[in-house]
């Protein structure tokens, strides 16, 4: 395909994709403290040096050295020049890639900025969440929710808000065109107007915690009942599960993963202390649901209402499972008694009861028959037959290996039959070749300067710290200066939504070596939990403190010059 890829979708690429995700998909990792680990793929070792830091988007090996964001990850992994990168990434994200008109550089298609629409939305949620708690309606939301159990704590860490019962309410405080892009505003005939009136609202965050949509939910009567945001370029209910992003904030690798139906159910079970539920947004489980989660966990437990419509949806996700089920993985099916579902169960029974009953889930593979068979006599050739032919078609879906060669083992058996061909073969990853980098990273000395740099291109949200300073360079002298400036410069241009995307704009630029190492720099023990606040006030008085150092230099200097001219 001939014409350039545009810039903004590259930055936007990057800004969607999980480079944990990527990298785990080629070098299993383990999570340690707030990192990743593995053995490096670029060069032999016997311990893990390779780390992926998910807060930066990138990867660093602190035994060859080498690092960069997804696309250089997919260059060196692959052996992939910077096109072949960008469109295997966009493969794995499920995107196109646009392309400019070469002899026409002025028709580029006109820029949709992902990272405005995530910032949107947090403002949306916060203005939710302010509502929940002012807004004279927003009471009755509030009763509402602690006639559900739900207390403060778990609304805190579902972001739990309202959204007044009002036609303009986020129209009148947010750029509206915007709004209309992620959904939140209804464009019809010329008048815009708020989705969400008068409801109880989820904010949906993928697993990094970014906020793609809303779920909302009437306190009275009114249809329908739940509402969910639009499909939008952040917002993708196919893809996108309830609750994972605070899954993993408890735990990055749980063993095992509940799947159900609802918001309650998830915010419930949290409030029980079960806090590995995630729930589908009302959609039936696809094979990408399937494929995110299995990324965290190796089994999955589908979790079930007890009622006829439970059953039925139990049937039709374990229909979905069957390419999904590579080796290694396992999935378990929980249909709950009577007219229960999980939101009401485990406020019945407590959490405990609640885990065994998880714990005891029947095998898929057991499901699976029993269901088939329930109304089947397998003591008749007929009930054989029918049996085989209801099974066969969901068992070749399984990828070849032991657990489908067992599940045909069993159909054998359970119809008296040794005559099904299971083919043997059995599917090998090649092992990618690897090169053998042996040149040892060396770390720069951490003065303040490339202390405050680094901290700079680690968070270039921080730009704002500097924006609201007037800076006055004449006067000032420190070792690095012309390229703090310039680093100052750039990501003040470009506005970067994550380190990953600031390190890209230094792809073949004189300096893109200094900046990947201060973006690879650990500033704080591993161990140590850091938030928002900690990074901002580490930046502005090392900010200050800098300035403060460079005018005694240039001082400083200035009387030296003085004293040898007499």
């Amino acid at each position: 395909m001939s014409g350039r890829i545009p810039r903004y979708f590259i930055d936007d690429l990057l800004a969607r994709i999980d480079i944990v995700d990527l990298i785990d998909a080629h070098v299993p990792l383990k999570k340690t403290g707030t990192n990743f680990v593995a053995r490096c793929p670029f060069h032999s070792e016997k311990t893990p040096s390779f780390s992926v830091s998910r807060n930066k988007q990138l990867f660093h090996c602190f035994g060859c050295g080498v690092s960069g964001n997804a696309i250089g990850f997919l260059m060196d992994f692959s052996h992939l020049d910077f096109v072949e990168a960008v469109e295997d990434l966009a493969t794995f994200a499920g995107v196109d890639v646009p392309r400019e008109a070469s002899d026409h550089p002025n028709s580029a298609p006109k820029k949709e900025n992902v990272s405005d629409h995530y910032l949107l939305l947090e403002q949306v949620a916060a203005f939710y969440v302010e509502s929940l708690r002012t807004n004279e309606a927003g009471k009755k939301a509030v009763n509402y929710l602690k006639s559900r159990g739900i207390d403060d704590d778990c609304a805190k860490e579902f972001m739990l808000g309202y959204a007044p019962d009002e036609w303009q309410a986020l129209a009148n405080r947010f750029d509206q065109h915007q709004l209309i892009q992620t959904g939140m505003l209804i464009d019809k005939d010329g008048r815009a107007y708020d989705r969400f009136r008068g409801r109880i609202m989820y904010p949906i965050r993928d697993k990094r915690g970014r906020i793609v949509g809303f779920g909302g939910r009437v306190l009275d009567d009114s249809l329908p009942k739940y509402l969910n945001s639009p499909e939008t370029s952040v917002f993708h209910k196919g893809k996108e599960v309830y609750g994972l992003y605070e899954l993993l904030r408890k735990d990055g690798k749980p063993k095992r993963i509940l799947i159900v139906e609802g918001y309650m159910d998830v915010i419930a079970l949290a409030g029980y202390g079960i806090h590995n539920a995630v729930a589908t947004l009302g959609t039936a489980t696809s094979q990408a649901h399937l494929d995110l989660l299995f990324r965290f966990s190796s089994e999955l437990v589908f979790c079930f209402d007890g009622d006829n419509a439970g059953r039925v949806a139990a049937w039709r996700a374990m229909e979905a499972t069957f390419s999904a089920l590579k080796e290694g993985r396992q999935i378990r099916i929980l249909l709950l008694p009577g007219q229960h579902d999980p939101d009401s169960m485990v406020r019945e029974e407590g959490g405990e009861k609640f885990g065994m009953r998880v714990q005891q889930s029947q095998p898929l593979s057991d499901y699976f028959f029993s269901t088939l068979s329930s109304e089947l006599n397998l003591n008749e050739m007929e009930g054989r037959s029918q049996l085989i032919n209801k099974a066969k078609p969901y068992l070749e879906k399984l990828p070849q290996g032991v657990f489908r060669e067992m599940m045909f083992a069993r159909l054998n058996e359970l119809t008296r039959s040794s005559g099904l061909d299971v083919s043997v073969k059995s599917a090998r990853l090649a092992q990618k070749p690897i090169s053998n980098k042996s040149q040892a990273n060396r770390p720069l000395p951490l003065t303040l300067a490339r202390r405050v740099m680094a901290l700079l291109i680690q968070h270039p949200q921080l730009i704002v710290k500097v924006e609201q300073k007037e800076i006055i360079w004449e006067g000032l002298e420190f070792p690095g200066l012309q390229l703090f400036k310039d680093i100052l410069t750039d990501v003040l241009e470009e506005k970067p939504a994550n380190t990953a995307i600031l390190l890209e704009h230094y792809r073949n630029h004189p300096n893109e070596k200094t900046v990947k190492v201060l973006a690879s720099l650990a500033l704080f023990p591993q161990d140590q939990k850091v938030d928002a606040e900690w990074v901002e006030n580490e930046f502005s008085n090392g900010f200050e403190n800098l300035l403060v150092q460079a005018r005694k230099e240039a001082d400083f200097q200035k009387l030296l010059a003085k004293n040898k001219k007499h």
